[in-house]
């Protein structure tokens, strides 16, 4: 009798990675705190909700974050006054998360491993899949600003690779982006451990591949052959 091969979904197969990693290298504080990712009809809730696109040039805004970071201004009005660096991203459909780095780098801690398998999970829903997305980096208020900036980008590089690499989320549909701390999630409070946290925003929708023909269009006319 031959064996039935049972194949299953690429979600199923990236979540069930995740909880084997984190069950495996996780430290019992993490589970005891009680620390709990969000799931998958979470994240598909908060981020299924997108109108429209802004015009956001991400190379450039890259280059004005860390510039603004490296220049000392005179009259800085300081990390709680200073203005959004990039105030389009707030109007986009947007998830916080929790994900938990070794100190001062872009290494990923294995018991966030299960999170980031919930983002993927996500980005393959039905849902989810005619659109873009952008991983956002913060940092508190700690330290030199520039260095913060790209410590925040190499982390959302570093979530945006596991998306890619591991979970075979297609390059095209996800992009990453560091703020450091010059677009804090919580402004009253610089140093809180929340403006630590990475974003994931709904950046824009996929174009379509093949163009829908239209309805009202004449038929095409067949070349006539030559006699």
């Amino acid at each position: 009798m031959r064996a039935t091969k049972l194949t299953l979904p690429r979600s199923c197969v990236a979540l069930g990675f995740a909880l084997a990693l984190t069950l495996a290298f996780a430290p019992a504080s993490a589970f005891a705190a009680g620390a709990r990712a969000p799931s998958r009809d979470e994240i598909v809730s908060k981020l299924d909700k997108f109108e429209t696109a802004p015009e956001i040039d991400l190379p450039a805004l890259r280059q004005q974050v860390l510039e603004r970071a490296r220049t000392r201004m005179r009259n800085d009005p300081g990390p709680v006054n200073r203005p959004l660096i990039a105030p389009d991203l707030a109007d986009l459909p947007n998830l916080t998360v929790q994900i938990e780095f070794d100190n001062d780098t872009p290494i990923i801690e294995p018991e966030s491993y299960e999170a980031v398998g919930r983002i993927a999970d996500a980005l393959v829903h039905a849902s989810l899949l005619p659109y873009t997305f952008l991983i956002v980096g913060h940092v508190e208020s700690n330290g030199r600003r520039e260095a913060n900036v790209i410590l925040s980008q190499r982390r959302a590089d570093a979530i945006r690779d596991v998306l890619v690499n591991m979970f075979k989320i297609s390059a095209k549909r996800v992009r990453a982006i560091g703020l450091g701390e010059e677009q804090f999630l919580d402004r009253a409070r610089p140093t809180a451990p929340i403006n630590g946290q990475m974003q994931i925003l709904t950046l824009a929708k996929l174009p379509d591949e093949q163009p829908a023909a239209d309805a009202n269009a004449a038929p095409a006319k067949k070349p006539t052959k030559r006699r």
